[in-house]
């Protein structure tokens, strides 16, 4: 029984030896390397007030910016609101397109033909996203007296119907007025009857492609009639 208890006093005490031990070299590892521990809180400290003073920036950027176009769109003017917005700087390509947007629209009435090369030149400009190249392919298309020949336009649309969605569609409603433009009527009959039956047309585009085929003797198909019927109930 001394013996057993001996050796139970020998184990306790070596295991208080052993976890003050580790409990010094614990300190010394804190004195030795505490300073990185300060050091990481430092550096995420820091961090987070870095990212919240480029949020800011930000911010602060794209709200000036916004005021610069609002004032140039409320110029009374439509030359000297396409000339402020010409001139205001923007922080990347994106900002960039919707300003030639903004600014093609401004021209498109008394210079279609600059409106048209404006948009076109932003299409094929590096970094524009492809949403905005597609729209601006688009309207491009569609302003009367561009200055842009048929082949042009037919290439043009041709590529952006094998986009996807809304995008397709469109071009094909231009390619099918293209059609009507070179009398071939068969053609844009055919091309918006396909249009008024797609299942991704929207009801706006629907009514607009009915009322072609009406006009050249056609039957749209029924669900075209039907969005037909649910605008007119509507007015």
């Amino acid at each position: 029984m001394q013996g057993s208890r001996g050796v139970s006093d020998s184990d306790s005490f070596i295991e208080e030896v052993t976890e003050e031990v580790r409990r010094d070299r614990l300190f010394g590892y804190m004195r030795r390397y505490g300073w990185i521990a300060v050091l990481a809180i430092l550096l995420l400290v820091g961090g987070a007030a870095w990212n919240e003073w480029q949020k800011a920036q930000a911010r602060d950027a794209a709200q000036a910016l916004g005021d610069r176009i609002i004032a140039a769109l409320a110029l009374e003017d439509r030359n000297a609101r396409a000339q402020a917005l010409g001139e205001i700087t923007v922080p990347n390509p994106s900002a960039q397109a919707v300003l030639d947007l903004l600014a093609a629209s401004e021209t498109a009435t008394e210079s279609p033909q600059d409106a048209a090369r404006r948009l076109l030149a932003m299409a094929e400009r590096e970094g524009t996203d492809p949403v905005y190249r597609q729209i601006a392919t688009l309207k491009a298309v569609a302003l009367p007296e561009s200055g842009l020949d048929v082949a042009t336009r037919r290439t043009l649309m041709d590529g952006l119907t094998r986009s996807g969605g809304l995008v397709r569609l469109l071009a094909e409603e231009q390619l099918g007025l293209i059609d009507l433009e070179t009398g071939d009527k068969t053609a844009a009959l055919e091309r918006m009857m396909q249009i008024a039956a797609d299942a991704e047309a929207t009801a706006g585009l629907r009514r607009r492609v009915t009322q072609v085929i009406v006009a050249l003797g056609g039957k749209p198909p029924e669900t075209a009639r039907i969005d037909q019927v649910g605008a007119t109930a509507s007015e």
